[in-house]
């Protein structure tokens, strides 16, 4: 049974760091090349960094050079280090793979809060 929990979400204001963790189960997880995505209101869930299993990683524009992915194999954890934190990144942030396919279900997400 695919279990994905994300944590460490909370409010912080801009400019604040914040550090993200994800959990799998029930998934091949050091064979995945993982990713993080977040969903804003009213917007499109989209990709914002992924990570290999052997560690190389990925980033989108946005979010390039303040954030920051990383990932434990033997604890089936990928972590997503944020800071420079805008406003505009306020979203509930999930991980699930990187590939066409993603794990379903998806979790609950982390709800990042950034205040001006």
């Amino acid at each position: 049974q695919v279990q994905l929990l994300e944590s460490g979400g909370g409010l912080v204001q801009a400019g604040g760091s914040l550090s993200l963790s994800c959990v799998a189960s029930g998934i091949s997880f050091s064979r995945d090349i993982m990713a993080w995505y977040r969903q804003a209101p009213g917007k499109q869930r989209e990709m914002l960094a992924t990570i290999s299993t052997g560690g190389t990683t990925t980033y989108a524009d946005a979010v390039k050079g303040r954030f920051t992915i990383s990932r434990d194999n033997a604890k089936n954890t990928v972590y997503l280090q944020m800071s420079g934190l805008k406003p505009e990144n306020t979203a509930v942030y999930y991980c699930n793979s990187a590939s066409l396919r993603q794990y379903e279900p998806w979790g609950q997400g982390t709800q990042v809060t950034v205040s001006s």
